[in-house]
């Protein structure tokens, strides 16, 4: 039955195809429509003639013959299917909405699937069924196959987290994803082609601002505080690595200071007092012990950073040692040494936390841990499931995006091979190391991360505006989805009897060599019996994928886009004694502007927010009534955060502005 173009209609149909790669179809598609009472119509073949219905990214509306319909009642489900015929016959449909034009009543089916050919689909209202009670069975069972053999995962390279081996067609870039990373990189390059004229190493150190073009590169507003003591603590506390710094209750045995040599720095207190008074903390990066560079002549530092808290609220650097095995050639640097070889220790200090920050906090602890979490719930949860649409916004892009990461940055002689002293190798195997030491109960789980290293309390550690901002947007997080949660799962019960959510949390501790993601912590340990298991779990995940990658991903062109702050590398050895140093050892330590333009055009890039603010969803997937009003109030608790945050601004003369809401996406998209 082909559709009419006339005015006597009741029902009209609007299907949304989706925005994904090859998404359009030239089938033959088809619906029925079933009521409460059981009846349903004829066959309805939804075509146009002489217009090419269900390309990518369109919504097509027809109208059903008023005389074919009448009768019919309140709709419960909605049957949906296609052939194989036409040039290209696959189709991935977003949504179809069904409008009762006599009563004004609208029936939203979500579909979020490919179609398979001659398959009868059948979608109830809202289709958001626990696996329990979905008496579509075997269709979910189908899909869920289906999936699988999509989204398969490579645990081929050790040294990466698991990953999909192929990127599917639906989670590439959409033709709205407003970032397009190379060609926004030639744009740059181009428009700023008279500094890129010049070539070679740095005159002066007032000779880098001259790189600045206006409204192209922007001179980071840190370059003017680089120098600066408290400017340097501060980084520790909203810098780019802000979960590293912790409260010292003993000196670090390995730190080689003396109680005398610290006591200047301490207004008057013994060291003893100042641990005593919550006043010492540490930055340990032990992880970089015996670290291998890209090259001989390229060293990376592990060193300990001991910070005072003075009385003013200000964190100031008080030691450095830049390894970890004190030693001759390895003392421990005083504020009170020579001034430019105090400086060059600091910014040797900031290059391994820059390698820190590169190879695990940005790359390895969000974009790579984060597509194991993925992968698993979609090779095991269905899009039917209210969990999967609860998460499904955060996990935007992320597989798009990572392969971007990997085959581009991450690559021989990539971004990362020529920028970073690390190098391609170095990433690697800090991330073979780093992904045994992060468990998502631990440092996934911010309230239990910020007790562990000892600085949850505001009163020990003032001005530390990453932990502050971090546990309002947590705290929302966490009730909007115990409120979710609380909507499907009345008892501990359902859950345990959900056999798609148990093999989601089964596959992400299951070990990598049985074809696991070997995540490490999930609440549960493989198994969700308690809700409040499967509620940690949800608030990590979307937590991490939002608001931790917005507040060590967005500052680093503030951060790398002046490398004398935070350089990603630096030339020949670092000091090995406290023999004053000149202006020309820091130049002759400083990349040189090639290396420099190529880390200030990417960080440039990797600053920019691709998609939507958190809570405003590109794409709706929860349309339960009761679930949207759950949506609704998220949004309204993240708008009073975002007030909070911008009365707080007000009164700062460095106001931190990268975890406001509107600032932070809904997933890792970039």
């Amino acid at each position: 039955m082909s559709m009419s173009s006339g005015f006597n209609h009741e029902f009209v149909i609007h299907v949304r195809t989706g925005d994904v790669q090859g998404a359009g179809t030239d089938a033959n598609v088809s619906v029925i429509l079933h009521d409460e009472q059981g009846s349903s119509t004829d066959k309805f073949h939804l075509d146009y003639f002489f217009r090419n219905d269900f390309e990518r990214g369109n919504l097509d509306v027809f109208q059903l013959p008023k005389d074919k319909t009448a009768g019919l009642g309140k709709l419960r489900k909605l049957e949906i299917f296609r052939d194989d015929s036409g040039f290209g016959s696959s189709w991935y449909v977003e949504r179809i909405t069904v409008e009762n034009k006599s009563n004004g009543d609208v029936y939203i089916f979500p579909v979020f699937r490919w179609l398979r050919p001659h398959y009868h689909y059948v979608f109830r209202e809202n289709d958001t069924f626990l696996p329990q009670d979905d008496v579509q069975q075997e269709q979910r069972r189908l899909d869920l196959d289906e999936k699988r053999k999509v989204y398969e995962v490579d645990n081929s390279d050790v040294a990466l987290p698991a990953s999909v081996k192929d990127l599917p067609a639906e989670e590439m870039f959409s033709s709205q994803y407003r970032w397009d990373i190379q060609k926004l990189k030639m744009n740059l390059i181009v428009q700023s082609k008279i500094t890129m004229l010049t070539t070679g190493r740095w005159k002066s150190l007032e000779d880098i601002s001259n790189v600045y073009v206006r409204e192209i590169f922007n001179k980071p507003w840190t370059s003017s505080f680089w120098k600066d003591e408290s400017f340097f603590g501060y980084q520790r506390l909203n810098g780019l690595c802000p979960a590293l710094i912790q409260l010292c209750s003993n000196i670090p045995q390995k730190l080689a200071v003396k109680p005398a040599d610290l006591q200047p720095f301490l207004e008057g207190r013994s060291a003893e007092e100042a641990l005593s008074d919550k006043r010492l903390f540490c930055c340990d990066l032990n992880i970089l012990h015996n670290f291998e560079s890209r090259r001989e002549d390229h060293v990376v530092c592990a060193p300990i950073l001991l910070l005072y808290r003075d009385n003013e609220g200000r964190l100031l650097p008080v030691a450095i040692q830049l390894f970890q095995d004190p030693g001759p050639t390895n003392p421990v640097f005083l504020p009170s040494d020579d001034s430019n070889t105090w400086l060059l220790v600091k910014m040797w200090y900031n290059h391994a936390e820059a390698t820190y920050h590169q190879s695990l906090v940005h790359l390895g602890y969000t974009h790579l841990l984060m597509e194991g979490v993925s992968l698993a719930l979609e090779r095991q949860v269905s899009i039917s499931h209210p969990i999967f649409k609860l998460l499904a916004p955060h996990l935007l892009y992320i597989f798009a995006i990572n392969k971007f990461a990997v085959v581009k940055l991450l690559s021989v002689d990539g971004w990362i091979d020529s920028t970073m002293s690390a190098g391609r190798n170095g990433v690697l195997g800090l991330n073979r190391k780093g992904r045994k030491a992060w468990r998502m109960d631990i440092q996934g789980t911010l309230p239990e991360d910020l007790r562990r290293r000892g600085v949850s309390e505001e009163n020990v550690l003032p001005g530390y505006y990453y932990r502050d901002d971090c546990l309002l947007l947590y705290n929302a997080i966490k009730s909007y989805v115990t409120s979710y949660v609380g909507l499907y799962y009345n008892t501990p019960q359902r859950l345990i009897d959900d056999p798609e959510i148990q093999a989601w949390a089964k596959e992400m501790v299951q070990s990598r060599e049985d074809g696991g993601m070997g995540i490490q912590g999930v609440p549960g340990n493989g198994e969700f019996r308690d809700l409040e298991d499967l509620i940690l779990t949800l608030t990590s995940f979307i937590f991490t994928c939002s608001v931790q990658h917005a507040a060590v991903n967005f500052p680093q062109y503030d951060y790398y886009g002046f490398p004398p702050l935070y350089p990603l590398t630096l030339e020949g050895k670092p000091p090995a004694d406290k023999t004053p140093k000149t202006e020309a050892d820091i130049l002759n330590a400083l990349p040189n502007k090639e290396k420099t333009f190529d880390a200030m055009i990417v960080t440039k890039i990797l600053s920019q927010k691709g998609v939507n603010s958190l809570g405003d969803f590109e794409v709706q997937y929860v349309f339960d009534p009761k679930a949207t009003e759950i949506v609704a109030k998220f949004r309204k608790d993240l708008e009073s955060i975002g007030e909070a945050i911008r009365n707080r601004n007000k009164s700062l003369d460095m106001p931190y502005e990268y975890l406001l809401p509107d600032s932070i996406p809904n997933s890792i998209s970039i």
